[in-house]
């Protein structure tokens, strides 16, 4: 084990902590004194008194937005929790950040729950205060922002129910997230709901109007039938949306936890002490697996069943459980894909799909290996067999990215564009084309060809300048608060977090039925 390993995780941790302060600070100390000075309570508040008590909240995208224009956290909160022992997807605007306005990132933080709403088929629990679109980015919103309603309405059709809880306003498009919902609660005195509040309606009418008979919470529940059930205060609330969820009869398509399971046989802990600061350094994944996996235990035998472990040896596959939960693995071990990787790689999700078991990638790749012997050998097919194998793959895909996952290696591994139902990065993880220095030389490279094919000279020393600044901007560009913010991931967790969050997505994916395929695309042999 290395201090200096985990001291450097640790370093990074902190900074992560100070990033995730900023989008639970919502639009700070100011705005927030004056929401609970209002009586109103915070959206982490109101998911804390939804969800089951002493139950886990899966918060997603918590960085959306880092390094953009808005605020880190992009003014809603998503995640999973238990409510009345039902898996819910939970969005809440957080109205100290304008009003709950919503801008760019907020559109695609919420598409993202949606999308794993959907794919797993969880009902959707809305916590609505929101006064619409953030007007002057409307030019990236408008448009796109039609997703958001037609997707409320097609996980009703798919009967995944969609509750709304609205504590404030919900004007503008925002009015149809309670009106498209299938149960709609509105807190008196509070809630309000209307397409265009006084002043347009002026504006386009001449009609003199008040909030309260445009669109209060007992006019929707007394005159237009908007609301389904009127609360006397946000508590209220909260408790008529436990309520319905409880009265959903809802139940999971399967549960193949076993009777029992062992807590790991090597501390989670450790986990810090593992990944090497210089992701150029090798590391075991074996002992990340033996940290985040069931232990040895009566019920299951063994912590990981390795398959081929004398063949393609830079990467890892077997098979273990996680919380009772069967899945299969595949870890990178030196970095480099093979041919012989990538081969064994296919067969493994072949047999997971055979036997309808999920898989865990686990990332630490610079990518499929380059040189004239490795071309030659096949290494653009046996990588294309690979990724066939994945793309095609029908059992639910889980991705952590513990290192480096950088070009086609991140595609082969799972990474974000083959649509993994999760994906988490460590604050280790660096993700790009490829490592900094190796994007700034081929640079280099091609500027001396291109200076010689004209017939001029180089200029060696001014073009350290710009290889400066290339490496500055890819290593800001492949650190996991870069990607996170940019929705590339579902959040960066803490490594000793890792077997606890994958225990929530597998139990997760539980609810929506799911089988393995035997069809794949052409394999060139």
């Amino acid at each position: 084990m290395s201090t200096e390993h985990r001291t450097a995780m640790l370093e990074k941790l902190e900074a992560l902590d100070t990033e995730h302060a900023k989008a639970v600070a919502g639009g700070g100390s100011k705005y927030v004194e004056r929401h609970h000075a209002r009586g109103k309570l915070l959206p982490r508040e109101r998911i804390e008194l939804l969800i089951d008590e002493g139950s886990a909240f899966l918060e997603l995208s918590p960085l959306a937005g880092w390094g953009s224009d808005f605020p880190v956290g992009a003014s809603v909160v998503t995640g999973i929790g238990v409510v009345e022992g039902v898996e819910c997807m939970i969005t809440a605007n957080d109205p100290t950040v304008k009003g709950g306005a919503s801008n760019p990132w907020t559109l695609k933080k919420i598409f993202r729950a949606a999308e794993i709403a959907e794919k797993n088929g969880l009902p959707t629990v809305s916590l609505v205060e929101s006064g619409g679109a953030d007007l002057p980015t409307q030019k990236e919103i408008f448009i796109p922002g039609g997703k958001l309603f037609r997707d409320i309405t097609r996980a009703s059709a798919r009967k995944e129910p969609t509750i709304a809880l609205v504590f404030g306003n919900s004007t503008a498009g925002g009015a149809y997230v309670p009106g498209m919902s299938d149960y709609t609660v509105m807190v008196k005195e509070q809630a309000k709901v209307f397409l265009g509040g006084p002043p347009l309606v002026k504006m386009a009418t001449g009609e003199e109007s008040d909030d309260e008979s445009l669109g209060g919470a007992e006019m929707h529940a007394r005159t237009s039938g908007l609301a389904d059930y009127l609360a006397e205060d946000e508590h209220d609330a909260i408790r008529i949306g436990r309520r319905i969820v409880a009265r959903l009869n809802w139940r999971k398509a399967t549960s193949i936890t076993g009777p029992s399971y062992a807590e790991p046989d090597e501390d989670p802990e450790d986990l810090l002490d593992l990944i090497p600061s210089d992701l150029k350094e090798p590391f075991d994944p074996r002992d990340v697996i033996r940290r985040i996996c069931d232990g040895v235990s009566a019920a299951n035998g063994t912590v990981f069943d390795e398959f081929k472990p004398l063949y393609g040896s830079s990467l890892v596959t077997g098979w273990a459980k996680i919380h009772g939960r069967p899945v299969g693995i595949l870890a990178n071990a030196q970095g480099v894909l093979f041919s012989e990787e990538a081969q064994k790689a296919t067969q493994f999700v072949q047999l997971a799909n055979q036997s309808d078991t999920p898989l865990l990638f686990l990332h630490n790749t610079t990518g499929y290996m380059v040189g004239k012997d490795y071309e030659q050998g096949g290494i653009i097919k046996h990588g294309a067999m690979m990724i066939n194998a994945i793309s095609n793959s029908t059992v639910p895909h889980l991705s952590v990215i513990m290192g480096a996952s950088y070009g086609a290696g991140n595609y082969g591994m799972n990474g974000r564009a083959f649509d993994p139902r999760f994906l988490f990065t460590w604050p280790s993880a660096k993700s790009a084309v490829m490592g900094p220095q190796q994007l700034a030389g081929v640079l280099e490279i091609v500027a001396r060809q291109s200076a010689e094919a004209k017939g001029e000279t180089f200029d060696t020393e001014g073009f350290k300048g710009i290889k400066e600044i290339v490496e500055a901007q890819i290593e800001e560009q492949s650190l996991p608060h870069f990607l996170s913010g940019m929705l590339y991931d579902d959040g960066v967790i803490d490594p000793r977090d890792t077997r606890t969050v994958l225990g929530i997505c597998l139990s997760v994916i539980e609810n929506k039925p799911y089988v393995g395929t035997d069809r794949f695309g052409v394999f060139r042999p």
